[in-house]
């Protein structure tokens, strides 16, 4: 009677431990057995654990964006500390680290199935150790030879390339009912570095110097944080056994002709976004070169921050006005709206007038901002309404497969921009002495953009009347 008894108890157990699968903590804090759509086990456990990983994730990810972005800002200081190099020197530190780090995006991606997540995490975050004290140390002697700043610029690179790794851990860790918030928060907490970066470098070089620059601060300040982050993954984060890798999905996303238009739309709204926040420092001290005290101009370099933070801060308002309205005519309005404000800001330039031309820059990196979360947006719902794949029947699950691939892919082309806007800036500058050239070019290429996502989104679900899904 006392085995039938102990059997009955045991029953409603085993039951239970079916419809819930326990998660199994193994050493190096790798977790077995994780399933986010189960929720029974989210709401007992997952979720307190995602959340941990995804306040850890941001942080590394905003440092990764702050090493990135380092160098936009410290070169408009060069001159100050005794460095003689000419204009297209100048550009090239501005644009090789996000040359650089759009290309490690790629290999990123596949790094968290590899090592696990907590492991790349920590990894990534040591990496940013050596562009932050290469900085420090190439920037505090004036004899330091181009070739070895150009180097230490492009492993700023670096931090670049984490907002792929993180974006894909993050994503293995939330159920699909809450991954977009939790991806959309991972994302703008790592753009945020970009508008952190500009804002206290400025003041840290110049306020902390008594009445000099102290370029090597640049890159000291970050690096007890680094070391902050590399520690907190160590001790909080964790690896999923369940984390694979997709590379089949990937090269199956390549053949995909919207894989290719999107990415196409991508750089003129992230790209947008992240060449203008390199360049945004510069062009201030070019236009505005009556900044000669040291202090005046801090104050008004670090004014730069103000263009990544609106455009981050709008990131996640444009995909929730993508959802209401449609990505594909957030997308539209957001490049319309680019064309508008940078014609503007080339006729009011002859004004001199400094708040004008702040006012003007900020309006564009909000209409970037906007972009970047509407052609987000885009992307899964085009995969699975119009792919080569869902339009041979193929199951969500492949399209969802796709769709996630193609993100990464996508982000990493985009991420190309930020090399493209200052080289382009540069020859218009080498070839005339202007840089107005170059912005009636991205006025060219907003309205490119603005027909190709009407071709290819907007007629096309006229005819379908369907136009507010996409």
């Amino acid at each position: 009677m006392t085995v039938d008894r102990t059997a009955e108890e045991l029953a409603p157990t085993q039951s239970t431990a079916t419809a819930v699968p326990t998660l199994e903590h193994r050493p190096g804090r790798w977790i077995a057995n994780w399933d986010a759509e189960d929720k029974g086990q989210w709401e007992a456990e997952g979720r307190s654990i995602a959340k941990r990983n995804l306040y850890w994730s941001i942080f590394a990810e905003f440092l990764g964006f702050v090493v990135w972005q380092l160098w936009s800002i410290v070169v408009v200081q060069l001159p100050a500390a005794g460095f003689k190099f000419d204009t297209n020197q100048i550009f090239w530190l501005i644009s090789i680290p996000s040359l650089v780090g759009a290309t490690l995006r790629i290999p990123y991606t596949f790094m968290v199935p590899k090592f696990g997540g907590r492991n790349w995490t920590i990894v990534s975050a040591l990496l940013l150790l050596i562009p932050a004290s290469g900085l420090a140390i190439c920037v505090s002697n004036p004899e330091t030879p181009f070739g070895v700043m150009l180097l230490v610029a492009a492993l700023a690179g670096f931090g670049g390339g984490n907002f792929a790794s993180s974006m894909a851990n993050i994503t293995f860790f939330y159920p699909a009912r809450e991954k977009g918030w939790a991806l959309g928060l991972n994302a703008a907490g790592g753009n945020l570095g970009a508008a952190v970066a500009q804002l206290v470098v400025p003041i840290a070089i110049t306020l902390l110097a008594a009445g000099t620059v102290n370029l090597p601060m640049a890159g000291i300040i970050w690096i007890p944080l680094i070391l902050i982050a590399a520690f907190g993954a160590w001790k909080y984060m964790n690896n999923l056994t369940s984390a694979k890798g997709d590379v089949a999905g990937s090269v199956a996303a390549l053949k995909e002709p919207h894989l290719w238009i999107m990415a196409f739309l991508y750089i003129g709204t992230f790209g947008s976004f992240i060449g203008f926040a390199g360049v945004f420092p510069k062009l201030i001290k070019d236009y505005f070169p009556d900044f000669s005290s040291i202090h005046v101009g801090a104050v008004a370099l670090s004014l730069a921050f103000l263009g990544p933070l609106v455009g981050s801060l709008a990131r996640p308002y444009g995909g929730r006005m993508a959802d209401r309205m449609g990505g594909a005519r957030m997308t539209i309005t957001s490049f319309a709206s680019m064309a508008v404000i940078t014609l503007t800001m080339i006729w009011t330039l002859p004004l001199k007038n400094f708040w004008l031309f702040l006012s003007l820059f900020l309006l564009l990196f909000v209409a970037s901002g906007f972009g970047n979360g509407a052609t987000y947006r885009m992307i899964p719902v085009i995969f699975a309404t119009s792919s080569r794949a869902a339009r041979a029947g193929a199951p969500s699950t492949t399209t969802a497969r796709l769709a996630s691939s193609s993100l990464g892919l996508i982000s990493a082309i985009g991420a190309y921009g930020g090399f493209v806007i200052p080289q382009v800036l540069n020859a218009s500058n080498t070839a005339s002495g202007s840089y107005t050239p170059a912005f009636y070019g991205f006025v060219g290429a907003y309205v490119l953009m603005l027909t190709v996502c009407w071709v290819c989104y907007i007629r096309p679900a006229q005819k379908r009347n369907t136009i507010g899904h996409i």
